[in-house]
């Protein structure tokens, strides 16, 4: 970010409502990212992003800024409400596997890419939350092993046995689904 992010975030909690647009603008592409794959439904994800957002404008004062960078507070939240929201509708798995579209050289490429990428996030959907939202993290979001471990709760170690263990399964789900078609 070319601004200086603490500048942005202290400007912010003041109440200056472009230095907080920034902070949404700079944020904003990972973070939908992250809840899009956690959520698969881009309605529920688009009210968890916007909480996110909510929770930055009317609490940003609490963050702090030596403990963690804003990106894994705010993946912090993300994920949090992720989780409240599958507690509170009693849910593991998302209902659908809604991808985004993307630009493909040509109507067969894109059909391969359709069908893996549905049986990716399927198979994603399968393992267990916590591995899930580390490899998603790690992987896809491109946070360092220490602020994903930091926004999950666990230590280095636990991560990497986190994720280890979901790309274990990944494997073995994915290879299942395709030796059966």
């Amino acid at each position: 970010m070319g601004v200086d992010e603490a500048n942005l975030i202290r400007r912010s909690v003041g109440g200056d409502k472009s230095a907080y647009q920034l902070l949404v603008e700079h944020h904003l592409p990972p973070l939908s990212n992250y809840v899009m794959r956690m959520m698969a439904n881009a309605a529920e994800a688009d009210d968890i992003i916007q909480e996110t957002f909510i929770r930055l404008w009317t609490h940003g004062h609490k963050y702090n800024h030596g403990s963690a960078k804003l990106t894994t507070w705010l993946h912090n939240i993300a994920h949090n409400l992720c989780i409240d929201y599958f507690r509170k509708n009693d849910r593991l798995v998302p209902e659908s596997a809604d991808q985004p579209d993307q630009e493909t050289s040509g109507p067969e490429e894109d059909y391969i890419q359709q069908g893996m990428a549905m049986d990716i996030q399927t198979a994603m959907m399968t393992i267990p939350e916590r591995q899930r939202s580390a490899i998603i993290m790690c992987h896809y979001q491109g946070l360092s092993n220490k602020d994903t471990a930091t926004v999950l709760g666990v230590s280095v170690d636990a991560l990497e046995s986190l994720m280890a263990r979901g790309r274990r399964k990944l494997r073995h789900n994915l290879s299942t689904n395709w030796q059966e078609q």
